[in-house]
């Protein structure tokens, strides 16, 4: 049986890379000869040439770091705004994704109880009945982001199905938005932060998830933008996987995001998006069209620059 915790740690380990690159697509961030090829190959049908925009730039900023990038994020709302045509595009990238041998977190945030969270879990992580005697996977993510603030009624569901099906789950914890802290950081009766509190019941929650290499498959989400807050996230949840937003175009560096991994280097992974995707705009000495070079640069770079951070732990 598969658990996420060991197969995300030991990919990191094998790519020496503990990075997870964002799939966030705008129609501003896809070079115009990308562009203009979809509207040349859908001349009439707008939405679907937006998809094959979007999928032909996902596929190769997919192909251009495979090796060195252990997993992608695609965050839904991006595909859900252009569509059902995107929505396709969406589960193709998935597919795709993991055909390279990455590993995909599916950071959709979902937030309910009972049959409905079911429903999700379902859609996103497992499988569904449908007509004819089929049993169909959907979108069949290797993890996905969930809002922990409903309480258990609206993470077991998700337990549930990661737990049958090797998946995994990342809840949010204290998150990087500027304003986090006003409800994350209000005290309760007890003296502990709501997020404190969170993190408490996620580390609590994710004992039945915990694989081989010491880590659980009901990981968190604490933004790189809070480094103190991410140390103390990390004391609570020792055995938790910490997925890090933040990084990059959010303004934390590589010092702040490096500071929930765990004293030896491992448990957590740093997302960055548009400073992957969008790095070709950042570079006059490169053709638009070579933007898979400026992304695979840009990827060495954050590496490296994790790494070093690792070496150098600023926050401890």
């Amino acid at each position: 049986m598969r658990n996420f915790a060991d197969d995300l740690v030991r990919k990191i380990a094998q790519c020496g890379n503990p990075t997870v690159m964002g799939l966030d697509p705008k129609l501003e961030y896809i070079p115009d000869s990308i562009k203009e090829h979809a509207e040349q190959v859908f001349p009439d049908e707008p939405l679907k040439a937006t998809a094959k925009a979007i999928w032909l730039f996902n596929k190769v900023l997919i192909d251009s770091v495979c090796d060195i990038i252990p997993a992608v994020k695609p965050q839904f709302a991006y595909y859900e705004m252009y569509g059902v045509e995107a929505i396709k595009t969406l589960a193709l990238t998935i597919k795709y994704a993991q055909k390279k041998g990455m590993l995909v977190i599916a950071d959709c945030k979902r937030n309910d109880i009972g049959s409905t969270a079911s429903a999700y879990a379902e859609s996103i992580l497992g499988n569904t009945d449908v007509l004819l005697n089929e049993n169909r996977t959907m979108f069949g993510a290797d993890s996905a982001t969930v809002n922990a603030y409903l309480g258990i009624d609206g993470v077991k569901p998700f337990i549930d199905v990661s737990a049958r099906e090797g998946r995994g789950l990342f809840c949010l914890v204290r998150t990087s938005n500027p304003s986090a802290g006003d409800i994350q950081d209000l005290v309760l009766s007890d003296g502990r932060k709501v997020y404190e509190a969170v993190a408490d019941k996620v580390n609590e929650w994710g004992v039945s998830l915990k694989g081989e290499e010491g880590f659980s498959s009901l990981g968190a989400v604490v933004g790189a933008t809070w480094p103190e807050q991410a140390v103390d996230a990390r004391k609570r949840m020792p055995e938790a996987l910490i997925l890090v937003p933040g990084y990059g175009a959010q303004g934390a560096g590589a010092d702040s995001a490096v500071a929930s991994f765990t004293a030896d280097g491992r448990g957590s992974i740093v997302n960055a998006s548009r400073s992957l995707m969008c790095a070709w705009k950042n570079r006059s000495d490169l053709d638009p069209d070579d933007f898979a070079t400026a992304t695979r640069d840009e990827a060495i770079n954050m590496r490296n620059s994790l790494n070093e951070a690792l070496k150098n732990r600023k926050y401890i």
